[in-house]
């Protein structure tokens, strides 16, 4: 098996079959010099809280892309971001972050997702006759819609930079990107790194009470965030809460569509939802792919990771592993405890979690009350991106 297996156009649009085959042939896996990857929930469970497995993001800058990477303005940002972070530096500045970013900050924003989920349908539902590209119209601008509003940003600006972010998460990809796919990254870095700097600037001028402003606010033990920390953190933040959201409703629907009777299950009761979603999550994940590197010699089930080792998880085929969940590759939204690992664990568990799981509550449980007869088109021509690290689709046709 090859790292190179992952990035087909086979496993785009299916990568089931080569996660089975992954769980099958070992715990960990060498995929290329210094590099291994594994598919085993209790494997990434055990990677995830060990402290020898870490982010060292600039070593592992150095190790795919020379010297060179040192000077990228794309990968540099990359690295000041809080999930790229080991402690003590990751300690301090998520124990800021966290403060800006927690339950009570969270919890209101319900009323105001809701609200912007009615807006953005009445705005299709009455003139598009029936049918609509729902990732368009609706997945893609709800989650950046309430990004946008927590840091004060205008929502009509996102056009501006929405391209941007799309590009940054080809940094996800296990392979190094190339030349040109590089220099597009870099440009749409410095755009965004513009702009959010914009923004810092102006909210130290005038602070509100949005999250820009909190985290220039944002205190511990006599520290604050620099600017560049700020204006990277407010781009993963973005990266967070927008794509992988957005990709996640239309994962979730495709996999309802393709379960009729679950489908109609939670038609008739929608207080399964938060359970359908974490089920839906498990099934069929936004997020396949992430990677540390081991930052000393380290053990794993038995099997010897040298330091400065990548180390690949492959969180999609952790959550169908049999060893794990009964009847894996089956869609069961009353499943107890699903408990993907999709949000990761230990110090690096999502800081967004709460309002991912708020925005995928609020996208479907709106959606499903507005439109009841709603029916997805085309299955079977499905565009999936080409992405190892991020599952979506590329235009999701809707009817009601």
């Amino acid at each position: 098996m090859k790292l190179a297996d992952f990035a087909t156009p086979e496993f785009f649009a299916d990568p089931y079959p080569l996660y089975e085959r992954l769980r099958n042939e070992g715990p960990l896996l060498t995929v290329g010099p210094k590099k291994m990857i594994t598919g085993r929930y209790g494997v990434i469970e055990e990677l995830f809280l060990n402290r020898q497995i870490g982010r060292n993001y600039l070593p592992s800058v150095r190790a795919r892309y020379g010297e060179e990477g040192l000077r990228q303005p794309a990968l540099l940002g990359f690295s000041r971001m809080l999930s790229q972070l080991n402690p003590p530096a990751h300690t301090h500045l998520r124990g800021l972050t966290i403060k800006a970013f927690n339950a009570r900050q969270i919890g209101p924003l319900r009323d105001t997702a809701q609200a912007m989920a009615h807006r953005l349908i009445d705005s299709f539902a009455p003139r598009s006759h029936g049918t609509v590209d729902l990732i368009a119209a609706y997945a893609q601008p709800l989650p950046i819609a309430i990004i946008s509003g927590m840091m004060d940003v205008p929502f009509e600006h996102s056009s501006h930079f929405s391209a941007a972010l799309k590009q940054m998460f080809r940094l996800l990809e296990p392979m190094p990107l190339d030349s040109e796919e590089l220099a597009k990254t870099n440009d749409a870095y410095l755009l965004l790194a513009r702009y959010f700097g914009e923004v810092v600037d102006a909210r130290r001028k005038r602070p509100g009470t949005d999250l820009v402003s909190l985290l220039i606010s944002a205190e511990e033990n006599g520290e604050t965030l620099t600017h560049d920390e700020i204006v990277a953190n407010v781009i993963m933040l973005y990266l967070g809460g927008h794509e992988t959201t957005a990709n996640m409703i239309g994962n979730t629907l495709i996999a309802l569509q393709r379960h009729p009777q679950q489908f109609d299950a939670l038609k008739s009761d929608p207080a399964k939802l938060p359970n359908a979603i974490l089920e839906c999550l498990r099934y069929d994940g936004s997020v396949q792919l992430t990677a540390r590197m081991a930052r000393a010699d380290t053990e794993i089930n038995g099997i010897r990771i040298p330091r400065d080792t990548h180390v690949f998880m492959a969180l999609g085929a952790a959550n169908r592993d049999p060893d794990k969940f009964y009847k894996p590759d089956q869609l069961d939204i009353e499943r107890e405890s699903p408990r993907p690992l999709t949000f990761g664990a230990g110090i690096h568990h999502c800081l967004g979690y709460r309002l991912a799981l708020l925005e995928l509550e609020v996208a479907l449980g709106v959606l499903l009350s507005r439109l009841p007869s709603l029916a997805l088109t085309g299955l079977e021509d499905l565009r999936w991106l080409p992405t190892s690290a991020i599952r979506g689709v590329e235009q999701l046709i809707v009817r009601w």
